[in-house]
């Protein structure tokens, strides 16, 4: 079979995360979308996606195309049902479209005529930012769940502390040493060559991807997933970081997510809750101005290739772009548009381009990985597009 991801009309309450990725790269609980679609459907899959994303999210069609939404988390049920579905039929939910089986391309996802059938089951939706982190606890679960079935964890050794030690699974090459891990109620995945190093305590439900890194002394409480290649110190509490991300010293960190690429600089702290206890707002680019979450608690929202100095202030239900350096003392702004230099007590300016792309190269060769010309073009993009917010803000 033919998989293509598609994105949805939720795609710009997604943003910044989607402004350099489609939908379905999002990661909540362990694995990405994408990457839950194919352990499920044992296959691998492409996207339809933004026209500037597509040369490095290109879309493979077939004569026979399963056309997913990239929003959407699979379950048994719901795969099952799009696996029998008919060539020429789209399934839908409340307005929502799911899956269309087709044999050409259609020029449009939601005007696509064919014969409609309605899926009655549950599954889950992301749709706004926040639900990356509210939903991260059950798609944790459903992800250990999945990826630990029929699976021996790794042992650990005898200087740790370990609290239900059967809701611990522990990948091959994984080093932990000293450290108290708390799983009961939860789930607590450690991948492949992570490391918690000594005196860490960990409050489940974690996931640790592979070669994630807890610092000495770090306190990390549910929900929290720690994408590959990231480092975390300090407390976090409810966090999810996409991948290759620092926030590796100390400083308290709630209810928030790192896109791919961002340093915390030290001592840095971001407000999760209202002094006033009030619903908090978050900035959304489809409406232009602050929505409301509905929830009390919501920290940071930071896109790829963002930054920060020593000893920020984040604001509670702070939304920060691509690829924006931010500095300064005093709280700062709720928010901060892509490409932006600046902030608190510091005069605000353009993030010149050529820099940041420079910028950009080195922090991959730290990984041993290779800022390409493609690369370079999506944030070129990027900064195009959103311009109007530096004007403005």
């Amino acid at each position: 079979m033919n998989i293509i991801l598609f994105d949805n009309q939720y795609r710009e309450d997604m943003l910044p995360f989607t402004f350099t990725r489609p939908q379905a790269d999002i990661r909540v609980g362990i694995l990405t979308i994408r990457e839950k679609w194919e352990r499920y459907l044992q296959t691998s899959t492409s996207s339809y996606t933004q026209a500037y994303l597509s040369k490095k999210f290109p879309a493979h069609v077939t004569e026979d195309n399963y056309l997913i939404n990239g929003s959407i988390c699979p379950n048994p049920a719901l795969v099952q049902k799009i696996l029998n579905m008919p060539t020429g039929q789209k399934l839908t939910h409340g307005g929502d479209i799911i899956a269309i089986r087709t044999d050409t391309m259609p020029a449009s996802i939601q005007e696509f005529e064919g014969q409609e059938s309605v899926y009655e089951g549950e599954y889950t939706k992301i749709q706004h930012l926040w639900d990356i982190f509210t939903l991260n606890e059950q798609e944790l679960s459903a992800d250990f769940d999945m990826l630990t079935q029929g699976r021996k964890s790794q042992p650990l050794s005898s200087t740790n502390t370990v609290i239900c030690p059967e809701n611990v699974f522990v990948e091959e090459g994984a080093i932990v040493e000293c450290a108290v891990i708390n799983a009961r109620n939860a789930k607590v995945y450690i991948g492949p060559h992570a490391e918690i190093m000594e005196n860490a305590v960990l409050r489940g439900s974690v996931a640790l991807l592979e070669h994630a890194q807890v610092k000495v002394g770090a306190k990390i409480y549910g929900a929290t997933t720690v994408g590959p290649y990231s480092k975390v110190g300090g407390e976090l509490s409810n966090v999810v970081i996409f991948g290759y991300s620092n926030k590796a010293h100390d400083g308290f960190m709630g209810n928030s997510v790192l896109g791919e690429w961002c340093n915390i600089g030290a001592d840095t702290n971001t407000s999760n809750l209202k002094n006033n206890y009030d619903i908090v707002k978050l900035w959304n680019y489809k409406d232009g101005g602050f929505q409301k979450t509905g929830l009390q608690f919501c920290g940071l929202m930071m896109g790829d290739h963002s930054k920060c100095g020593i000893n920020v202030m984040f604001n509670t239900g702070t939304v920060v772009g691509v690829s924006a350096n931010i500095f300064g003392s005093g709280y700062q702004r709720n928010f901060y548009p892509s490409f932006h230099w600046g902030g608190g007590n510091v005069p605000v300016t353009d993030y010149k381009l050529d820099v940041a792309i420079e910028v950009a190269k080195r922090v991959y060769a730290r990984r041993n990985k290779t800022f390409n010309d493609t690369d370079a073009q999506i944030l070129y993009s990027v900064y195009n597009l959103t311009e109007e917010y530096r004007v403005k803000y």
